[in-house]
């Protein structure tokens, strides 16, 4: 049976449905900055990243290359140019890797992961830290940062090392010093932010009557489990860099290094630190609402213990006996009131003297 023909208006969006698929965005798009920096300087001018080797290459130095959020094809042309290897390229796009550090012969591969503190309400926050990726290329020729996430942009680093021309002729291991020292300060400031969430949360807690729920120290248990997902696995990486010699890193980059790395090893101590007093909170929390259900359970029984005891003097009256006492006489209701009353009263008193109500 011969098919039909789409019709025309179906056909036209058919076409550029697959023309918009197929769009390719330009290299360039994904470039955050490119420049060539010799003897501690940068050249002056704008490069490509083409361009920005060859000048490299030509005058001795090496290239500093910033990507954010790059498509598989803007970074295959980018691994075509520095020669760069296809899994650490794979990692590069994808995006969902933990932190690490692998070699591929003269380029080594390093990812770190950042993060970044939500401004929120104590109580009503659905994410306190937000997380990114960082993956940075490393070879005598050239650096490579390749940012993922809208927080903890490389500029400043930038700014900074531009400013320090002796620190910047140490070369690619300068640069991939000032990244890793600048990921780690983030780190010392999201905890602070957070140790300052969870006192917070503590003295709300161990105030009187104070309306605090589970959910809420849930709610900031499990944002510093993602913390200590994101932050403690690079003290592996930065370990091996400090200690193996067999990586092409100057002695004096190590010493650097060795000084990031004792800032996230305090850093990931202050981490597991929180995980116990969240889970101290916890157990206050429950701690607190068991009792103050006990409270209201002792609240519950005194009234009905309370309103036991005319209920039960009616049921008795209400079985129309002949001879119930106090049935036929002139002050037998206000008697059997005033009886109801007194027992009452004297429970009432009983219980508020007890703390119960």
């Amino acid at each position: 049976m011969p098919t039909l023909p789409l019709p025309f208006h179906s056909a036209g969006r058919s076409r550029r449905s697959r023309s918009a698929s197929h769009i390719r965005v330009p290299t360039a798009r994904a470039v955050v900055d490119c420049a060539v920096y010799v003897d501690g300087e940068r050249l002056p001018g704008r490069h490509t990243h083409k361009s920005a080797l060859a000048a490299a290459r030509e005058h001795g130095g090496f290239v500093w290359l910033g990507l954010h959020d790059p498509d598989a094809t803007q970074m295959a042309e980018i691994a075509e140019t520095f020669g760069l290897h296809a899994l650490a390229v794979e990692d590069a796009v994808q995006a969902h890797q933990r932190p690490k550090l692998e070699r591929y012969d003269k380029t080594l591969v390093m990812v770190m992961r950042t993060v970044a503190y939500r401004e929120h309400e104590l109580h009503t926050a659905s994410e306190i830290v937000e997380t990114g990726e960082l993956l940075i290329f490393i070879a005598p020729e050239f650096v490579i940062a390749v940012r993922h996430g809208e927080h903890s942009p490389l500029s400043v680093v930038r700014r900074r090392l531009e400013a320090d021309p002796e620190r910047l002729r140490l070369g690619p291991g300068a640069v991939l010093h000032a990244i890793a020292d600048h990921v780690v300060d983030t780190y010392i400031e999201v905890v602070q932010s957070v140790e300052f969430d969870i006192d917070a949360m503590e003295e709300e807690i161990f105030t009187p009557r104070s309306a605090v729920t589970v959910e809420s120290i849930y709610q900031l248990k499990r944002e510093v489990v993602e913390l200590r997902r994101a932050v403690n696995p690079l003290a592996l990486p930065l370990q091996t860099l400090v200690h193996n010699t067999d990586l092409p890193l100057d002695a004096e980059i190590r010493r650097y290094l060795r000084d990031v790395a004792d800032h996230h090893t305090a850093v990931a101590e202050r981490i597991t630190d929180f995980d116990d007093a969240l889970s101290s909170l916890i157990n206050a929390a429950l701690a607190k609402i068991t009792v103050q259900q006990n409270t209201d359970m002792r609240k519950i029984s005194a009234w009905v213990a309370v309103a036991a005891v005319p209920t039960m003097i009616a049921g008795i009256y209400g079985m129309n006996f002949a001879h119930t006492p106090e049935l036929e006489t002139t002050w037998g209701y206000p008697v059997v009131l005033l009886f109801i009353f007194a027992i009452c009263g004297t429970l009432l008193a009983l219980f508020r003297r007890n703390n119960w109500l």
